[in-house]
């Protein structure tokens, strides 16, 4: 999987790092099991701090994303955690300025969950 940083964004680089892990996982372009480069490797691949790539790790860890063993090394999870409330939640929280963003360019309910359903759509099809 190829790990794509955009330095000049407004996104922070840790969340664009533990984002692009969790799209690979959904995606299948990283499997149940699968090793992810150490923290140093992951951080001299990509150009950036250990401590930032140690960020992802650690918040990619406490979602239940992957699974991190100081000897044998950091692998993705082969069981996700349940959506349960406060993931709705928090899923919510990060929906609501993205669907406000919408309505204020006068995307209509419609095109908005088309657009939703396409995306999601696209994560289960790649294989």
């Amino acid at each position: 999987m190829l790990i794509t940083i955009d330095f000049s964004a407004e996104t922070p680089i840790y969340t664009q790092l533990k984002d692009q892990i969790i799209t690979g996982i959904a995606g299948k372009a990283l499997a149940p099991g699968e090793a992810l480069p150490s923290v140093r490797r992951m951080a001299a691949d990509i150009g950036v701090n250990v401590n930032t790539v140690g960020k992802a790790y650690t918040i990619l860890k406490d979602e239940g994303y992957i699974t991190i063993d100081r000897r044998s090394g950091c692998f993705v999870s082969a069981e996700f955690p349940p959506a349960d409330e406060q993931f709705f939640r928090g899923l919510r929280e990060q929906l609501l300025p993205i669907a406000a963003a919408a309505a204020c360019r006068s995307v209509g309910t419609e095109s908005f969950q088309s657009l939703c359903k396409k995306i999601y759509e696209e994560l289960e099809v790649r294989s």
